[in-house]
């Protein structure tokens, strides 16, 4: 089955990650005895609110997901099997798409260098830590290279080995 999410699918989630995008999405079903595989995969782009600037940001999500479904007496989600009542006999898989979308996503959604909203980034280096290792709040490299003076301190210490 091919579906298209787009703005509408995430506007009525009302998920809290994202409302827009246009996703392609295939699911496939497998029926394996009692237990239905279901298969999904997800291509295409939504968009996130950037960390730094908070301007919108597009990001590409592709993802290959499965579920295990089966039937049984009432409805129960472990985590590994979906049981979905035998008087229903059927899923609403929507909100299992927005979360597959949504762990793909990066845990950094951020503009590339000198993309973020200008003015944004002024009121951020306006208030921003007065420290001489942190240059410019719109240089991707300084979360990596700044390092605290507090834990700076711990690279001192050694650990003596029980031979």
């Amino acid at each position: 089955m091919e579906l298209n999410l787009d703005n509408n699918f995430f506007a009525d989630i009302d998920g809290e990650e994202f409302q827009k995008g246009s996703v392609s999405a295939t699911v496939t079903v497998k029926k394996n005895r009692d237990v239905f595989d279901f298969t999904f995969s997800l291509s295409g782009v939504v968009v996130v609110p950037c960390d730094r600037c908070l301007d919108d940001l597009e990001i590409e999500v592709t993802a290959e997901n499965s579920l295990k479904v089966r039937l049984g007496e009432n409805y129960a989600d472990d985590g590994d099997v979906v049981i979905v009542p035998e008087s229903d006999g059927d899923i609403n898989i929507a909100w299992y798409l927005y979360e597959f979308i949504a762990l793909a996503l990066p845990m950094k959604r951020v503009h590339a260098p000198g993309k973020c909203n200008h003015e944004m980034t002024g009121k951020l280096k306006k208030h921003a830590c007065k420290d001489e290792n942190i240059n410019d709040v719109d240089d991707a490299d300084n979360d990596s290279a700044y390092i605290d003076p507090r834990w700076e301190s711990l690279k001192n210490i050694q650990i003596e080995e029980d031979n």
